[in-house]
Order: C-alpha cells, then sequence, then structure tokens
C-alpha cells in the first residue's frame, strides 16, 4: 500500500515538473534575449522604397547593433474605407491573413523572416486585436463580430467615462463578448506562426482586451512554439499586474519620465521613485522595456531632440544600463531628427554616424555584460544614489545605481540637469570607464564635478 502510494506521488511530482518544463520552453526568454536590445520596425518609413527588401538587406546592420528582436509594425493590409490620409493607418487592418502588397508579397516577407533567423534574431508582428478596419470582411459577413450603438450600427471606439468617440473613426470595434470571433482572432494570430515561422507578437492597446482571450490564445500559440509576447500596457492600466504578467515583455508610457527629467519638470528623487514601485510590481518574468521613442513617441510627441535635447545621449545610455530591455525606434541609429508622417509615405536619410557607433557599443556591452541581464535571473539592482552627497546647492542632480551579475558589475552615474553637479560619492575602487576604456578610481575622499548631462558607466 505504502508502495502505491509513494509510486503515485512519484507519478504526480513528475508531471508537475514535465509542466512547468513545457510551460518554461513556451517562452523564448532563454540568454540571448535576457541580454538583447529590441528594434521596433516601421517598413513604410524605413526606406524610399518602403518594402520588405528594402528592410531585409539591412537586417545585418541591426544585428550589429545588439538587436536580438524585431517588432514589425503591422505588415497587414490597410483599409481604406474611412482611411486618414492618403495611405490610412497600419492599425486599420483589413485582413489579418494577407501581407500589405504596399511591402511586398508573402515570399519577401517569408526572406524577411528567414534573414532574421540565420542571423539569429527573432521576428514579432505588432497585432491589433481590438479593432479592424472599415473593409474587412468580417464587417459583411460577421457583423455580430463588432459593438453596436442604440441605432444597432457598428462603431469607432467608444471612450467609455465619457461616451464618447475617441476620434479612430478609421476602424470598427470588436466585441470580445462574440465566442466565434475571439476564435477567428486565434486563428489568424496561429497562421502567421504555422505558416512563416514568426516568433510573437507586440499586442496593440492590452488592456483593453480581455485577460480570459489571453489566457485561451496564449496557451494555443504556446503549443506550437516558443514565442515572445510583448504588451502595450502596464500596470497602471485596467488588469495591473496580474495581466502584465500574461507576457514576456511590457511598456507603455516610460519615455513620460525621462521626458520630465530632460525638461527639468521632474527630481532624481521622483524618477528613481517612479522606477522602484515598478520594479517592486513587476515579476522578474516581465521585461520592461526601456525607450526614448517608439512610432507614437516620434509622430505625436516629437523627435527625441525636441523632447530631451542635450539630455539625450545620456537617457539613451540609461535605457541600456536600467533594469529592462532598451528599444530602439527605425532611425534613430542615424540621427532621425524629423516626425515621421504616420498616414502617407514618408523617409529618412540613412547615414552612418557617431550615433551608429555609439549604439553598437552600447549594444555590445548590452550583448556581453552579464551584468546587464534582464528577465528571469535579471543582475541585481542597488540603487547608490543615498550614497552621493551634493557640495554646493540643493538641487537634486545625481542618479547613480549598481548592477551586479555572476561575474561583471555596472556603475551608472549621471548628471540628470542642465547644471554642473558638485558632489562626493561614498563608493571606492577601481574601474574602467566604457567611453573611453580608461581605468578610473572612486573613492569617498574626492569631489567630482560633472558637466550638464553628463553620465559614467564604470566596469568592474
Amino acid at each position: 500500500m505504502k508502495m502505491k502510494i509513494i509510486f503515485k506521488l512519484f507519478l504526480l511530482t513528475l508531471i508537475f515538473h514535465y509542466n512547468n518544463l513545457l510551460a518554461q520552453e513556451s517562452h523564448i526568454l532563454n540568454s540571448d534575449i535576457a541580454s538583447g536590445v529590441i528594434y521596433e520596425a516601421n517598413i513604410r518609413q524605413y526606406s524610399k522604397e518602403g518594402t520588405f527588401n528594402a528592410f531585409t538587406r539591412d537586417i545585418p546592420v541591426l544585428r550589429d547593433l545588439g538587436i536580438k528582436i524585431i517588432w514589425l509594425m503591422p505588415v497587414n493590409p490597410i483599409s481604406t474605407t474611412k482611411s486618414k490620409g492618403p495611405l490610412g493607418s497600419y492599425y486599420a487592418v483589413s485582413d489579418y491573413k494577407k501581407v500589405n502588397p504596399e511591402f511586398g508579397n508573402e515570399e519577401d516577407f517569408r526572406d524577411l523572416v528567414e534573414k532574421a533567423h540565420d542571423l539569429g534574431i527573432y521576428i514579432i508582428l505588432d497585432w491589433v486585436p481590438g479593432h479592424t478596419g472599415w473593409d474587412h470582411n468580417w464587417i459583411k459577413e460577421h457583423p455580430e463580430f463588432y459593438l453596436k450603438n442604440d441605432k444597432g450600427e457598428i462603431t469607432d471606439p467608444i471612450n467609455h467615462r465619457t461616451g464618447k468617440s475617441w476620434g479612430w473613426t478609421d476602424v470598427a470595434d470588436l466585441d470580445y463578448n462574440n465566442k466565434k470571433m475571439q476564435k477567428a482572432m486565434t486563428n489568424a494570430m496561429k497562421y502567421w506562426i504555422e505558416e512563416f515561422d514568426i516568433d510573437g507578437f507586440r499586442i496593440d492597446q492590452a488592456y483593453a482586451v480581455p485577460q480570459s482571450f489571453f489566457d485561451k490564445t496564449f496557451k494555443s500559440l504556446r503549443a506550437l512554439k516558443p514565442i515572445f509576447l510583448l504588451a502595450e500596457t502596464d500596470i497602471e492600466h485596467p488588469g495591473g499586474i496580474e495581466l502584465v504578467s500574461k507576457f514576456d515583455a511590457s511598456y507603455h508610457s516610460g519615455n513620460y519620465f525621462l521626458k520630465q527629467i530632460a525638461q527639468g519638470n521632474m527630481t532624481v528623487t521622483e524618477l528613481e521613485s517612479h522606477f522602484k514601485s515598478v520594479m517592486e510590481k513587476h515579476k522578474d518574468e516581465n521585461i520592461l522595456l526601456n525607450y526614448t521613442s517608439t512610432h507614437d513617441v516620434n509622430s505625436w510627441q516629437g523627435t527625441s531632440i525636441e523632447l530631451y535635447g542635450d539630455a539625450y545621449k545620456m537617457l539613451t545610455a540609461f535605457t541600456y544600463i536600467f533594469p529592462g530591455m532598451p528599444l530602439l525606434y527605425s532611425g534613430q541609429e542615424y540621427d532621425l531628427n524629423k516626425r515621421l508622417l504616420f498616414f502617407e509615405k514618408d523617409d529618412f536619410i540613412k547615414k552612418r554616424g557617431k550615433t551608429m557607433k555609439f549604439l553598437q557599443k552600447l549594444g555590445n556591452l548590452k550583448n556581453t555584460n552579464d551584468a546587464l541581464t534582464t528577465g528571469v535571473g535579471r543582475a541585481a539592482y542597488q540603487s547608490l544614489t543615498g550614497l552621493v552627497n551634493m557640495n554646493h546647492g540643493k538641487e537634486n542632480q545625481i542618479f547613480a545605481f549598481k548592477r551586479t551579475g555572476p561575474k561583471n558589475t555596472v556603475i551608472f552615474i549621471a548628471n540628470m540637469s542642465k547644471n554642473y553637479a558638485q558632489f562626493s560619492l561614498n563608493l571606492n575602487g577601481n574601474f574602467k570607464n566604457f567611453s573611453d576604456g580608461k581605468f578610473k578610481k572612486l573613492s569617498d575622499s574626492y569631489e567630482y564635478v560633472m558637466k550638464p548631462w553628463e553620465y559614467w558607466i564604470l566596469l568592474n
């Protein structure tokens, strides 16, 4: 009798560990991802051609930037009915199972994915589950898939707080109470994995979709292959940490706080307090994206110079060193200095300069230094701001922290203000300066002077 009980317990233990192993293998949070950089690609605006093929030619350039994941903005055909501008919004999808002919054909897209895979880079698609364009075949074939107003008319997304339209009149809002629609959506997502071997999705407005849909759909997707799931949401949105934890990574308004620092509207203490709160609430499994620009930021808020001015380089370095995964948007590597048009064709000059070399160097550091790993088993983070003593003035200027891995230590010290900073730091040791490769000694008996927006990345 005892032997039977022991044997059953043994079997249950095996089953438990096997299920856990399957769950772990369903994610691609391996060492490459934990030390990688993500790149948001705007195919339409990336080149003069605005095609898959033109982008594919440059994937080796992205690899040299330390990119491990390419997030492609929606590649689906765009609705023309009620569209905005000459070409419409990428987020007004007319067919979930086709590629936008503006970018090329299916073989062109397949070549893009294969080229990325050959270089060790994952491809994730921007997916728009909350609404479709007005040309989508579901409008005529399945009107029951959509939300309707009091007159029984399909409606664009409504702000439930005000009862008024958000102004996204080029899209029709989907009804997640309809189970057939949910199944059709899941099948469309599976299609891209099965047919093109993509590696996951960035979910547009993840906070606006019921979590029950993600539970069922993600299980179905992960049964096909290990995937990476990025959510446009944060813990402040409905669902909070429970929603965020369903994804491998998340982001939403992270650049807002960096912008406030650059524009002198926030103190270092306030910035650090915000990030500390976010880190404490997040689980290690979910990676926070650190960024200064995205398609939304660039087109609707402004260029990096407009938003951050002279603080831009320091804040870019910060996004690589602070816990999380750095995100680059199309053109940042080429000193993008314009707001890219959103509803019509645009492009930017590709001239390699100091910024390209700077990002290559940061990407290599992120890829190779175990003190900068993130996700499961992320490198330890320790604030050093409390060790800083301002010797002149009362301005809160210096943000300092340390990250420690099994083999390496990285210290980041930055003057996050437009004024000179004089301070002492209760820290001792010899470090290699990332910027010039020379050794720098830290001593609690020294007084340091940092220029406005100056930063140090110190390696041990």
